[in-house]
């Protein structure tokens, strides 16, 4: 039906007849001629009709936003002072002979000259995908899987399937559950990740594996959240930690350099515990240059006890953050800032600004300078290198609640003060915690298969606090686009870490009875990397949620406005799967 794409009739065709096929983008009659722009998905491609050919112009006046045609024409330079450099067919257009109406279009539902909610762009779906720059994002996002594939696969790695329907897989989140109607009363889960085949396949012998694969968690939902998600899901056999991030550095950096002609360089390496010291957050965002620095042991033996307090305890934390040129701050900025802290626990929000550092004491000003002695507070100066318009903001409390607290101020002020570079800065982080203990007892910080750092199995049950995991995450821009972990393959040092997260042996035998007798026979060393897909192009195209590159997502309630998923079944499809449902809120009885 067409000869061409938009985007292909260019100069080289000038003179020649060619057909296209696509929507009317927008139509525009300037009385003698009528303009139309056709849009299909590879570019825009402005077509002239003209009122000598009058069966033609007459159907040419009937052309509406959306309508889906067919045209036929000769290809022509565009006059002098009419070329667009902005448009790919800028320099041409299309003098039409023939058109045909091949659908007519509905007055639209939505209209993007005014503010469309993201519920009704959901809810016309179809209509939203059609416009250039969604188009263009979802084209992206199909060139960056191919790219992936063409990298894996030249490496080696055989892309296999994994199953949709099995059991849960212990990844932090509620499983989807789907009921069986061959086995009534027991359920299959959807897969929050295919953590355990993968680890079955490095088992069997396939040494290097890849997927770009759908998983499924039930969890509270934001911009870089879906209920059905997609990854890149990577898995080795006989490759150390440095060997996977050499190899996925790699990857990464190469999808950047042919996507985007950007060269993203080395990754540094940073650990865990320097990343939460220095930026408050486990994936800094390294653009921002603000930091979080640490003063317990200026303020140990002041008298002020908010400070001194949380100084002598050893769960507590004083920091401070300088921010260049923020003495312009007024008493109701600070204020806001202070109540911005409280989200996260913190009490308040001490400051200091300095004003002239050569006037010592009396070039400072804070409502908390009382209490400092004057040698603190000049190592304190020097420890932050202030100058002369900076504020101090601090904050003192639980290491916890500090380290989230000012880590979260400090993207805010970043942000604020106009001080996160326009760039791409990539880091490893590495060496977390093997577990996090709570009043409940301890979690895995990854998952209860990443393998701990340089300890047995007995050194690890005795003690498991302080024990680091073997896991590493990839970092851009503040955004974790990846993680993964060495794996365990000893069946005993597997048990030990299943004792520690209080799953017996019993509990273990259930739910992972298949892997821990995998592990029994020859389990070779493995290691392996999930990225995810969405989050990455979502990054690489400047989008602000994930959904802007996912075709057809589901709001932040886990709905879809399209198909107005999910939706209530059938109830003698609930019986023949042997469901009862529990009386509906608010039912008639």
């Amino acid at each position: 039906m067409r000869s061409h794409y938009c985007e292909q009739v260019n100069e080289q065709e000038l003179g020649n007849q060619v057909t296209v096929a696509g929507w009317i983008h927008k139509r525009r009659d300037l009385g003698g001629l009528i303009f139309a722009d056709v849009r299909d998905r590879t570019a825009l491609l402005q077509v002239v009709f003209d009122p000598d050919l009058q069966d033609m112009f007459a159907e040419a006046n009937k052309l509406r936003q959306e309508f889906c045609v067919q045209i036929t024409g000769e290809v022509r330079a565009r006059p002098e002072g009419q070329i667009n450099e902005r448009m790919a067919t800028g320099k041409v257009e299309m003098l039409a002979t023939e058109i045909k109406i091949l659908n007519r279009s509905a007055p639209l539902p939505i209209d993007y000259n005014q503010q469309v909610s993201e519920e009704q762009r959901l809810r016309y779906r179809y209509l939203d995908l059609r416009r250039p720059e969604m188009n263009e994002k979802i084209q992206f996002r199909a060139r960056v899987a191919s790219a992936v594939r063409r990298y894996m696969d030249s490496r080696g790695f055989l892309d296999i399937e994994t199953p949709m329907l099995t059991r849960a897989t212990p990844e932090g989140a509620r499983d989807y559950l789907v009921p069986s109607r061959t086995h009534k009363g027991k359920f299959f889960a959807l897969p929050q990740s295919p953590q355990l085949f993968k680890q079955l396949l490095m088992m069997s012998g396939f040494d290097r594996y890849y997927q770009i694969v759908k998983c499924f968690r039930d969890e509270d939902l934001r911009a870089d959240r879906q209920p059905e998600f997609t990854q890149i899901d990577i898995e080795t056999t006989f490759m150390s930690a440095d060997d996977v991030r050499a190899l996925t550095e790699d990857m990464v950096r190469n999808l950047f350099q042919e996507m985007l002609n950007v060269d993203l360089g080395d990754f540094p390496i940073m650990p865990y515990s320097e990343a939460m010291s220095r930026y408050g957050s486990d994936k800094p965002d390294l653009r921002n240059p603000l930091e979080l620095v640490d003063i317990a042991d200026l303020v140990k033996d002041i008298e002020f006890k908010v400070f001194s307090g949380p100084a002598n305890d050893s769960k507590g934390r004083v920091a401070v953050i300088k921010v260049p040129g923020g003495a312009r701050l007024s008493r109701k900025q600070i204020d806001e800032y202070t109540n911005f802290v409280g989200i996260y626990g913190a009490k308040g929000l001490a400051w200091m600004k300095v004003n002239e550092r050569a006037k010592g004491m009396e070039g400072l000003q804070s409502p908390v300078l009382k209490f400092f002695p004057e040698n603190v507070v000049n190592e304190l100066l020097a420890r932050v290198d202030a100058a002369d318009g900076d504020i101090l903001l601090f904050g003192a409390d639980s290491q916890t609640v500090v380290t989230e607290a000012l880590g979260a101020l400090r993207l805010k002020l970043g942000q604020d003060f106009d001080l996160v570079e326009d760039s791409w800065k990539p880091l490893w982080v590495v060496d977390f915690p093997m577990f996090e203990e709570t009043e409940e007892g301890f979690f895995a910080l990854h998952h209860p298969f990443t393998a701990p750092i340089g300890v047995t199995a007995e050194e690890l049950k005795a003690n498991p606090g302080a024990t680091l995991s073997n896991a590493y995450d990839m970092v851009l821009n503040g955004c974790e686009v990846g993680g993964g972990s060495v794996r365990i393959h000893d069946n005993a040092m597997q048990q030990a870490v299943f004792g520690i997260l209080g799953i017996d042996e019993a509990e273990a035998e259930e739910k992972f009875g298949f892997l821990l007798e995998a592990l029994k026979y020859g389990a070779p060393p493995h290691a392996g990397l999930a990225f995810g897909l969405d989050r990455l192009v979502m990054l690489m195209v400047g989008a602000s949620s994930i959904r802007d590159v996912i075709a057809f997502p589901k709001t932040t309630t886990a709905q879809c406005p399209l198909t107005d998923a999910p939706g209530y079944a059938n109830p003698a499809a609930l019986a023949e799967l042997g469901v009862a449902l529990a009386e509906r809120s608010g039912a008639k009885e």
